[in-house]
């Protein structure tokens, strides 16, 4: 039962990263090759250099969040070839130390990679906010309201999801190694 719950909840990361992954291919859509812009002043308009980083953004995003599900959906498959094989009681006790060091690995990296893939999806999408409405700096109202309003939004989701996803994912592998 304990290798269900952290293939369950390996899935459910998956799954967000999913989530997160269709979310960055939407700002990409929207900023297009050539973005039309709402902001009618000439020198409030997001630079080419802010969206070049746009995309180095998105696809830094991407990248976290593939490298993330990988990761959990190979750990996964670990979960059910090794430890649900007949044989992984007589396993030595050396290979075990390796096989949990390796675990812990891929859990650190697929939970590290959701949380940096979020990190670049806001500043991803502050960017769009940027090409579509302008730069906050000119003070315009709607592009300080929209970045401002996503970047706290955004803090608290990650504040929630973060610790949560981590303990939830920690603590079915402590789980999972205690019961070995």
């Amino acid at each position: 039962m304990k290798i269900e719950h952290l293939q369950q909840v390996l899935g459910d990361l998956v799954s967000v990263n999913s989530l997160f992954t269709f979310a960055m291919f939407v700002g990409i859509s929207i900023t297009g090759v050539n973005p039309e812009t709402l902001q009618p002043r000439e020198e409030c308009q997001a630079s080419q250099q802010t969206k070049m980083s746009l995309l180095f953004d998105e696809v830094v995003s991407f990248v976290c969040f593939l490298l993330s599900s990988l990761v959990a959906t190979a750990l996964k498959m670990h979960l059910s070839t090794f430890l649900m094989s007949p044989d992984s009681e007589e396993v030595s006790k050396s290979r075990l130390e390796v096989t949990d060091w390796f675990r812990n690995l891929m859990i650190w990296l697929s939970t590290s990679g959701s949380i940096l893939g979020c990190v670049y999806l806001t500043l991803s999408m502050t960017k769009v906010v940027h090409v579509l409405l302008g730069n906050v700096t000119c003070g315009e109202s709607d592009a300080v309201v929209a970045t401002g309003s996503l970047i706290a939004i955004n803090v608290l989701a990650l504040l929630i999801y973060a610790p949560s996803m981590m303990r939830a994912v920690h603590l079915s592998h402590w789980n999972l190694l205690s019961s070995e």
